[in-house]
């Protein structure tokens, strides 16, 4: 699904009857993702959040910013999927009333995506309060190259994900969704500072590369968002200890799950038909494909009630030829495709 043109505000709502902030997206004109609006109703965010709204208003934009991102790549991977990470406000907000795999999902590539806004804006120096990473710099690499240049600092970015995503009022014993949610929160931004890359430059006469400096950058958000898809695909479903304090697999044969692993403890709803209660908006209308046997096939996105096919005609660049120099000129050629929807 893509969101050009499309503005999306960051609201913060109270769940009730658990008292736990909740986070969800919503999107439509005239709505706009500005940190005043955010921060408005300043007297209904946790603790954290409000003094972050009070003191570092910078920061809350980097947190719009990283919604935004996340935004986009929930949209990404779930685009063949029943559940398309649809932003229309209703139905978003009843999805994350459940503490489904999906809602599991969108609490994690949030975190993640603050984490990635905040500390990218930290390495362009638009944040005076930090500044490059170089505790690295300081650990030996055998003589392979140098450690140097303006490495990411994750770890910046980390600590205010950690403090605005996870700012909660005083959790009540047996708040078993607040654990859930701060779990997810933790495998988003892992996802991100534990799987940090090395960029390197190298320098000398005629690129010999007799000297190279390398430092960290983080992951291509691109492979955060692919490597929580997995983790979505394997997410454990979770109890709450007879003590309220911890979260238990929901099966004797079932492996803890660890920092990475996503969390849920309620069965998603099928989405293959619009339901308020749930948040669908069932798959009538979405386009499939009737030859693949996966997720985007028309077998299983329509949930068997078949699909219509229609001819379209559009217009597209084709016999495109390289002038010297230096332009490229392309004829248009008037193209046929059959497009299949569910019924």
């Amino acid at each position: 699904m893509r969101i050009q043109g499309i503005c999306v505000c960051l609201y913060f709502y109270l769940m009730f009857p658990a008292n736990i902030i909740g986070l969800w997206w919503a999107v439509g004109s005239p709505l706009v993702m500005d940190p005043n609006r955010i921060c408005r109703k300043s007297r209904r965010l946790a603790g954290k959040q409000r003094e972050i709204c009070r003191t570092e208003k910078e920061i809350v934009e980097e947190v719009a910013n990283g919604v935004k991102l996340s935004l986009a790549e929930c949209q990404y991977q779930f685009r063949q999927r029943r559940w398309n990470c649809t932003t229309v406000r209703k139905s978003f907000a009843r999805i994350l009333r459940k503490d489904t795999r999906e809602t599991a999902f969108v609490f994690a590539i949030t975190s993640a995506g603050v984490v990635y806004a905040v500390t990218k804006s930290c390495s362009a120096g638009k944040l005076l309060q930090c500044s490059c990473e170089s505790s690295q710099r300081d650990m030996a690499t055998d003589g392979e190259w140098e450690w140097g240049g303006c490495g990411d600092n994750v770890h910046y970015g980390y600590i205010k994900s950690k403090e605005f995503m996870d700012a909660r009022r005083k959790k009540k014993r047996g708040d078993m969704t607040t654990l859930i949610q701060i779990h997810n929160n933790e495998a988003g931004r892992t996802a991100v500072k534990n799987y940090m890359r090395i960029e390197c430059k190298c320098h000398g006469l005629s690129g010999s590369c007799t000297l190279k400096t390398c430092w960290k950058m983080m992951p291509y958000f691109r492979d955060v968002g692919n490597r929580l898809k997995e983790k979505f695909d394997g997410a454990a479903k979770v109890i709450l200890s007879n003590d309220g304090k911890k979260l238990l697999p929901d099966g004797v044969t079932i492996k803890p799950p660890d920092k990475e692993d996503l969390l849920y403890s309620e069965k998603s709803p099928n989405f293959c038909k619009s339901s308020r209660k749930h948040g669908s908006l069932g798959t009538s209308g979405r386009e499939c494909d009737p030859k693949s046997p996966g997720v985007e096939g028309c077998e299983l996105l329509c949930c068997g009630r078949g699909y219509d096919s229609k001819q379209v005609t559009f217009k597209e660049n084709c016999k495109c030829e390289f002038h010297w120099c230096c332009k490229v000129i392309c004829q248009t050629c008037i193209v046929e495709k059959t497009l299949h929807y569910c019924l």
